[in-house]
């Protein structure tokens, strides 16, 4: 799971906090690790994967917000990774973990794969964080038509680099001046708790109001369209504040324990003995808190996919089909439109406020397109109702 307390364990000289969880039951903390984050990284990989009988996903253009979700399943995957890797090697090689303990130590290796695995596990999770706000910003931007690929650049340059530099300072801070002196003071500690936890409070805040204000958006645009809200339209909009609200809450599900732990673990570091017997149950919450997070970090990948397209099926198809490129179907459908007369004069009018309306439909289908990707019963409804479809 992602805690800055896998940093913290670092230090030789932890805080007891940090070594009452960390030396709870290693064994079964790391096994159950890897068992969740091995079965979300299996079940998030087989999601991903084209389907038989499915037909590939059609947008009317490249979408920003399909490579956004793109990405926040890589960083899952990426970190589930960690996890399995931090956790076995802790398993595996018991006399090398126990060297991160010893003060001035000639061993560097076990501080340097302590530091290392904590780092990369809270990099992909923290660049998760950040790419599931610039989703919410992007369906608003979508659903404002002040998106397009070209913000893509943006979002890259948010998540990534807003990840690496909170996640360089926070460490910087807690390691000043040497390893051996990094919890000397909570001084080093709580900048880099709060680098840890900015991204996630920030999706967990600022995401709701997103997406609400998209919500409402949609509304207006579903009734702007043809003059008309049908049965058609308001299921749509329900479908997506529905998606909506299932990435949501996905991530307080996977992350609410997170907070609750963080916050018992700061409650104990301000008591002078944390083994006072009036802590007893502070302890105990603390340490099943603790295990829930090694359960419910890791699904967050798997969970998520659900939230985003639905569950796809068993059957894999990893067969390479030939797709058809832009530029043939363009060209074959210039073809077919030039075979035909041209309108006459007194028609002209009449054609370009057509087209005018239908070019505006058709951008009001493609914002809502992006946003109900990979839920097929509402693109289907999205094409029945729209008026291209209906022969206007």
């Amino acid at each position: 799971m992602a805690s800055p307390r896998l940093e913290t364990y670092c230090c030789p000289n932890r805080d007891a906090a940090t070594q009452l969880v960390m030396n709870f039951q290693p064994e079964v903390f790391c096994g159950v690790c890897i068992g969740s984050a091995s079965i979300s990284l299996l079940l998030t990989i087989l999601q991903l994967l084209p389907k038989k009988g499915q037909s590939p996903r059609k947008m009317p253009k490249a979408s920003s917000s399909s490579t956004i979700l793109l990405f926040i399943s890589i960083c899952d995957i990426l970190g589930a990774l960690g996890m399995i890797f931090r956790s076995s090697v802790w398993l595996g090689f018991p006399g090398f973990i126990a060297n991160i303990s010893v003060v001035n130590g000639t061993d560097v290796w076990p501080s340097t794969f302590c530091v290392g695995s904590a780092m990369w596990i809270q990099l992909l999770y923290s660049a998760g964080f950040w790419w599931l706000f610039c989703y919410a910003v992007d369906s608003y931007l979508v659903v404002r038509r002040s998106a397009g690929l070209s913000t893509i650049v943006l979002y890259h340059m948010m998540a990534w680099g807003l990840a690496v530099m909170l996640c360089v300072e926070g460490i910087a801070l807690l390691y000043y001046p040497s390893l051996s002196s990094c919890e000397n003071g909570l001084e080093h500690a709580i900048p880099h708790y709060i680098t840890t936890y900015a991204p996630l409070l920030l999706v967990l805040v600022a995401n709701p109001i997103l997406f609400r204000r998209t919500v409402s958006a949609v509304a207006s645009l579903l009734k702007g369209r043809q003059g008309i809200y049908t049965e058609n339209e308001r299921r749509l909009g329900t479908e997506i504040q529905m998606r909506f609200f299932k990435i949501m809450l996905v991530f307080v599900i996977c992350w609410s324990s997170n907070i609750i732990n963080e916050t018992l673990l700061f409650y104990l570091e301000m008591q002078p003995d944390i083994n006072e017997m009036p802590l007893k149950n502070i302890r105990s919450a603390a340490l099943i808190t603790w295990i829930i997070m090694g359960v419910l970090n890791p699904m967050q990948g798997f969970l998520f996919t659900l939230a985003f397209y639905g569950w796809t099926g068993w059957r894999v198809d990893l067969k390479w089909r030939k797709r058809e490129i832009p530029w043939e179907s363009m060209s074959s459908s210039t073809v077919g439109e030039n075979t035909y007369p041209s309108p006459v004069n007194y028609q002209s009018n009449i054609h370009d406020s057509k087209k005018i309306s239908t070019t505006d439909s058709q951008q009001t289908d493609e914002a809502i397109s992006m946003l109900s990707e990979g839920n097929t019963s509402s693109d289907e409804r999205l094409t029945r109702s729209s008026p291209i479809y209906q022969g206007w």
